[in-house]
């Protein structure tokens, strides 16, 4: 599998992805090429237009011309690769692909085809043109077609070109948030330095066995316990923790702990340390004791099941309260699930971190 893929997928439904447009979608509908899950292929299913199929999918081409389909990133960012996944489409699927990106207005609208010119700031305006980022390319059947790509530019939007026609069952855009600090921070308010969307990031886990830890940082509360970071039951001595980047470097000032859905598996207690980093730091050097030092920002905190948990009086004799950390490990004692992890504070330099 290419390393990119360890990268959030910037168009899943789950961060706000979405379809706008496709020019065909006889047989499959343009949706089913967010859907969070893998593809699946029931033999003996048929619809009054064909075979059904767990993809996008367009009618045989009899003209001139190729399909193609945009899709609004639920977070902008930086693409790092895609995923081109033609899963079960073993006769019909295109013969080669390419794919634009752009970078739209907050208020773009959502006409953005094929020769879409839109409003200001529109995809496909003079003020926010396609620009190809991956060249035509052949595709395989039934199978993921990873291509990676070196573009360091914030796109908000791709399109997917198809070579004539035939089926795609999922689109994965690979990336790393690039979050717009002008209108996350312009509020009084303070700003989830952690969340996905601001550019937050889980690194490194003890274990994450049932759970990934990717998920406590997701958009949102947790729809079930499989929407949450867990781990396996410990038989051991120790506990079990979650290393993360911030988006932004900043003082914490508040932080909830979610342990929603989890009722007979939820940790004991909890624990957070920060660190200030350099950009450049390595998981090597931020695991090793001698290189960084992690300074406690909540000591061991009794958890409850199924509940949210706020710790803001807590942290006001913590040091790290008050100093601009960059990163954050979580503890959690000694093992169980947690949904989601909010750690609310300023930026103490918005838009220079770029991590």
């Amino acid at each position: 599998m290419a390393h990119f893929t360890e990268a959030l997928d910037l168009a899943a439904e789950r961060v706000g992805g979405e379809v706008l447009e496709a020019n065909d979608e006889f047989f499959a509908e343009k949706e089913n090429l967010l859907k969070a899950g893998p593809a699946v292929f029931e033999a003996h299913r048929y619809t009054d237009r064909g075979k059904w199929m767990d993809g996008w999918e367009t009618r045989r081409r009899r003209e001139p011309g190729h399909d193609w389909c945009v899709v609004r990133l639920g977070l902008p960012g930086a693409i790092r690769g895609f995923d081109v996944d033609t899963s079960f489409f073993r006769g019909n699927y295109p013969d080669a692909c390419s794919i634009d990106a752009c970078a739209a207005g907050a208020a773009a609208g959502e006409s953005a085809g094929a020769g879409a010119s839109g409003g200001a700031g529109a995809p496909g305006s003079e003020a926010a043109p396609w620009v190809e980022i991956l060249p035509r390319a052949p595709l395989l059947g039934d199978a993921h077609n990873y291509f990676a790509v070196a573009d360091a530019r914030r796109w908000t939007h791709v399109r997917l070109h198809i070579y004539p026609d035939g089926g795609v069952a999922r689109l994965r855009v690979h990336g790393t948030v690039v979050p717009d600090w002008s209108r996350v921070a312009a509020g009084d308010g303070l700003v989830d330095l952690a969340a996905v969307a601001n550019g937050g990031v889980t690194l490194l886990s003890s274990d994450m066995f049932f759970g990934s830890h990717v998920n406590l940082l997701m958009p949102g509360r947790a729809v079930s316990m499989a929407d949450g970071w867990e781990t396996k039951r410990r038989r051991g001595p120790g506990h079990d923790w979650v290393i993360l980047r911030l988006g932004a470097r900043g003082a914490i000032r508040r932080v909830e702990v979610d342990t929603s859905h989890f009722k007979g598996n939820f940790p004991d207690r909890c624990a957070l340390e920060t660190c200030d980093a350099p950009a450049d730091v390595t998981l090597e050097e931020l695991t090793d004791a001698r290189r960084t030092a992690w300074t406690p920002l909540l000591g061991e905190s009794k958890l409850r099941a199924h509940a949210q948990h706020v710790f803001e009086a807590e942290l006001a004799a913590a040091a790290a309260a008050v100093a601009p950390a960059t990163h954050v490990r979580f503890h959690i004692y000694p093992d169980g699930g947690v949904s989601r992890l909010r750690l609310w504070g300023r930026p103490a330099d918005a838009g220079t971190s770029g991590r």
